[in-house]
């Protein structure tokens, strides 16, 4: 195996630029460029020089002996000035050396998961911890990486693997009198598992947090839309105009509200296609298909006209004649003068919050979600069927969805995808 080496830290210049290196060569490369192995654990200043014997800077080292390791094999730090030129000389010194080389996006992360050092679903959730910008998703990001998912996950297995057991007994020892039929519980058993992972999937998504709580804009032209949308994004993202049809595709902008992730979608005004020319109506049909995308959808059109479930909104009360009244709006706004707009957006951020995982609940991402829902089709069908055969077949196969959410079992294009979302140097 290669030993690899990556700034680790951000990119220079910084006051400190933090390398690794990892992997079976990593303490005879750390040697060669201090002239000897520091104890383990331990900073230690040192000078650094290239094989030609030049000076390349003056850093703190550390060396971490494997098993006991970030990556689970032998592992170097070297804490250097951060300018751009003191990175790039000692990386080009790394690289001359046989058998080291840069590391690939994700690899020292992956490194970790082959040795052991965390699972699958601890390795996504170090890549959301990593990706995360608002609070909630810190949050969330920090209780996957810690196994609160794969705690929960494995404890599913656990009552799976007491069923096959119970299964099995009765196909090897058929012709036991003690063993030839399954216990009372089994079907019951059996049912509350699968109940229990109908209610996982009906829990709050990850998916959610990581791309934003989705809110349409939507309502007929000249309704003020792109008004609003600009003040809710705090930018001048949508062009406004007193001309209907000025919004022709869809516009999105992601904005944090007090710890949440947002993301606002501006469109095209609603009214019949007969009435539209070519473009308009391709909007409007994309306008349609967000509608239905959307986790919420503010209304800004007649009172009652809009999608189920969407919020009425009273967007333009700067306005002497407003273009449609409404009797009972729950918000009246400004986007103008912003008179409203607190309240809407507070309004918002508690609605969304109710739509999100709790800090510390497992929060499932969309192929953990998948391979919940393979697991609860094949409890489902080993339900049933009366063929213990069958049944043992639906097990195997919900075990090993389970088995794929951790990574026990998993295909090498899916952990590139994992750990593609990775920097290099992580």
């Amino acid at each position: 195996m290669d030993t690899i080496f990556a700034l680790s830290s951000g990119a220079p210049p910084a006051a400190i630029a933090v390398l690794r290196i990892s992997g079976p060569a990593a303490g005879e490369t750390l040697e060669a460029l201090t002239g000897t192995l520091p104890p383990p654990r331990r900073a230690v200043l040192a000078t650094l020089r290239n094989p030609a014997g030049e000076e390349l800077d003056r850093s703190l080292v550390l060396w971490f002996p494997g098993p006991a390791s970030a990556t689970g094999e032998d592992l170097a730090e070297l804490h250097l000035h951060g300018g751009r030129a003191v990175v790039s000389a000692v990386e080009i010194a790394l690289a001359e050396r046989p058998g080291v080389r840069r590391a690939q996006p994700g690899e020292f992360t992956r490194r970790a998961f082959s040795n052991g050092l965390l699972d699958l679903a601890e390795a996504e959730g170090l890549a959301d911890l990593l990706s995360a910008e608002t609070e909630f998703q810190r949050r969330a990001a920090l209780a996957a990486s810690g196994g609160v998912l794969s705690r929960k996950v494995e404890q599913w297995r656990e009552r799976l693997l007491l069923l096959s057991a119970q299964l099995e007994a009765v196909l090897d020892f058929e012709d036991e009198e003690d063993v030839r039929t399954l216990p009372l519980a089994f079907a019951a058993d059996l049912a509350a598992l699968a109940d229990a992972l109908a209610k996982a999937l009906e829990a709050p998504s990850a998916v959610i947090l990581r791309e934003g709580y989705r809110v349409a804009l939507a309502g007929p032209p000249n309704s003020g839309k792109s008004t609003l949308f600009n003040a809710l994004v705090a930018d001048e993202a949508a062009i406004t105009a007193p001309v209907p049809g000025t919004t022709r595709d869809v516009l999105t902008r992601p904005v944090a509200i007090e710890g949440v992730a947002f993301l606002f979608i501006d469109m095209a005004g609603l009214r019949n296609d007969e009435d539209a020319g070519l473009i308009e109506a391709l909007g409007i049909a994309r306008a349609r298909s967000e509608i239905e995308r959307a986790d919420l959808v503010l209304w800004l059109g007649p009172e009652g006209a809009g999608p189920d479930g969407a919020w009425e909104i009273e967007a333009q009360t700067d306005r002497s004649a407003l273009p449609h009244p409404k009797a009972r709006p729950q918000y009246r706004l400004s986007a103008v003068s912003g008179s409203g707009l607190d309240d809407l957006a507070r309004g918002l951020t508690a609605h969304a919050m109710a739509d999100m995982p709790r800090p510390g609940q497992a929060a499932f991402s969309r192929r953990q979600r998948e391979l919940i829902q393979q697991a609860h089709v094949a409890l489902t069908e080993a339900s049933s069927v009366a063929d213990p055969l069958c049944q043992a077949e639906a097990l195997r196969q919900a075990r090993l969805a389970f088995d794929r959410i951790v990574g026990r079992t998993s295909t090498e294009e899916v952990l590139d995808v994992v750990f593609g979302r990775f920097c290099i140097g992580k």
